[in-house]
């Protein structure tokens, strides 16, 4: 299999305080990886190292064959635009409409107008929601947002989605919803992704592979029955 991520002793402090201590890892293409760990275990600082956010202390990252140590500038631009990432929030913008939200992805490609609506359109049908086209923001539900959030990061088509905490603050049945089209989208497009959560049901879904952050380093990896199932009463209580 080709590995899109891989990790070697990724290390990242802040001050005195060692976020990241020697994670390790590999992400094949197609793949989708759950990220669990309590509030503080270094998830978020993670992906943001990945997508170059935020400079690690230490170690090596290797997205799409490109060191992240050695990529910069225009080049690290060039290498986030085959990355997807949906924000917690959506991170809609407000002020503009769903058209509008998915055509700023595209502002800098100098595409024919058919194109970029064939883009959004297409972007919208992946998330059922066509009929929102020219709604605000402000219209939507908060499983609208994500789904929207979701769509302007399909419509670069990228190889990697990194989803931070999608199901939080929606209901039971549009987490169930939103975890079905991480699923759908994985499928369709054969994306790797990395998803941050603390669902219990979203992972159990979504994941080929989990891994546990614990005091800044990988405490557990498997698959979502391996781990619910694990001797280890720490590691088993995540799932309870």
């Amino acid at each position: 299999m080709e590995s899109v991520i891989e990790i070697a002793h990724l290390k990242k402090s802040f001050g005195s305080n060692e976020v990241l201590k020697d994670i390790n890892l590999k992400i094949e293409k197609g793949e989708n990886l759950v990220v669990f760990g309590k509030s503080g275990s270094g998830k978020s600082v993670l992906i943001k190292c990945l997508v170059g956010l935020i400079d690690p202390n230490g170690g090596e990252i290797t997205v799409l064959g490109k060191n992240l140590n050695e990529v910069k500038g225009k080049a690290l631009n060039e290498l986030r635009k085959k990355i997807g990432f949906l924000f917690q929030s959506g991170a809609l913008y407000d002020s503009m409409t769903v058209r509008e939200n998915l055509e700023f992805p595209l502002r800098d490609l100098s595409k024919p107008k058919e194109e970029t609506d064939a883009l959004v359109l297409e972007a919208l049908q992946n998330v059922g929601l066509e009929e929102a086209i020219d709604k605000m923001p402000s219209e939507l539900s908060g499983g609208m947002r994500k789904r929207i959030g979701l769509a302007r990061t399909l419509i670069l088509k990228p190889e990697i989605i990194l989803y931070d905490e999608p199901t939080t603050g929606l209901d039971p049945i549009t987490s169930k919803e939103i975890s079905e089209l991480i699923l759908a989208v994985q499928k369709k497009y054969n994306t790797a992704s990395i998803i941050i959560t603390h669902d219990v049901e979203c992972a159990r879904l979504t994941a080929n592979r989990m891994m546990i952050l614990k005091n800044g380093t990988a405490a557990a990896e498997g698959t979502f029955t391996e781990l619910s199932q694990s001797n280890d009463n720490e590691i088993r209580a995540y799932f309870q």
